[in-house]
């Protein structure tokens, strides 16, 4: 028979062993953030209508959905196909995050397109947002065009507990300094394509033991003038959202988005650029 002291000492071993094994699960979860994929929302473009089973216009999205699963543009974490000409027109862009490209990329828009299928049933128009891709389907070109209408904040209910300026001093400076790494031209010393990715992630010492890790990105069909401009309307636009020393917040538009967090959210590992440390 036990005593109670040694009943006690092993529900006490069994509690530090359930919490270390809880701890574990937690830092693993956050360690796998980047490969996380989870919906964040949606729209319904209803402005542009409906199309019925069996027309046209439904044939050329099916036709663009397939060109696009089957094709080889998702490696690069990048699509956009149109097809079709006036009120049949269907124009389709994907834009995966910028470390999430070839199989994940591929497999983020077969969420995005079910899950847009399953909330905007057969309006001609819809965005969606995941955490590693945007889809557009449109029956009007977007292409090239700075979208302000389409864009979201969401942000930590709690803040970070530093001094207001001191967190947006380095809140500033690593998203200058992303920005710039984003507009950087890729693959100098190749004679192949050189055009930014416009896409930037990296992180920031926030306090003695806290980095600030953050992302930039705008949709690979703008230019870096289109981009510069639409990442500051939206830092200015929500900064409520952000600018009160959030613990993490997040913009998402149509044309561009950026986040920060205190962990870390993208592979650094992987992307068309650099992964900024400061």
């Amino acid at each position: 028979m036990y005593s109670l002291s040694t009943v006690s000492k092993r529900f006490l071993l069994v509690h530090i062993l359930a919490v270390m094994a809880t701890e574990m699960l937690l830092i693993g979860s956050v360690s796998s953030l980047n490969m996380t994929n989870s919906y964040l929302n949606h729209k319904c473009l209803v402005s542009q209508g409906k199309y019925k089973p069996g027309s046209v216009h439904e044939k050329n999205l099916e036709a663009i959905i397939h060109s696009i699963s089957v094709g080889e543009n998702v490696i690069s974490g990048y699509d956009m196909m149109s097809f079709g000409e006036g009120r049949d027109l269907v124009s389709v862009i994907l834009q995966c995050r910028g470390d999430s490209y070839g199989s994940k990329c591929r497999s983020c828009f077969s969420s995005a397109m079910a899950g847009l299928r399953r909330r905007c049933p057969r309006y001609k128009g819809g965005i969606i947002w995941f955490d590693q891709c945007l889809l557009e389907i449109s029956s009007i070109d977007t292409v090239g065009q700075l979208n302000y209408d389409d864009s979201f904040c969401m942000s930590n209910a709690k803040n970070t507990g530093d001094d207001p300026f001191s967190f947006i001093l380095k809140w500033d400076t690593l998203f200058d300094n992303l920005t710039t790494v984003a507009i950087t031209e890729k693959n100098k010393n190749l004679k192949e394509s050189t055009k930014p990715a416009l896409y930037g992630a990296g992180e920031k010492r926030l306090g003695t033991k806290i980095n600030m890790y953050g992302m930039v990105q705008c949709t690979d069909d703008l230019s870096v003038k289109a981009y510069e401009e639409c990442l500051v309307h939206n830092i200015l636009q929500f900064q409520n959202c952000w600018k009160s020393g959030k613990r993490g917040a997040r913009v998402l538009g149509r044309s561009c988005n950026f986040r920060y967090e205190l962990y870390p959210f993208v592979n650094a590992k992987t992307g068309p650029n650099s992964y900024l440390k400061s």
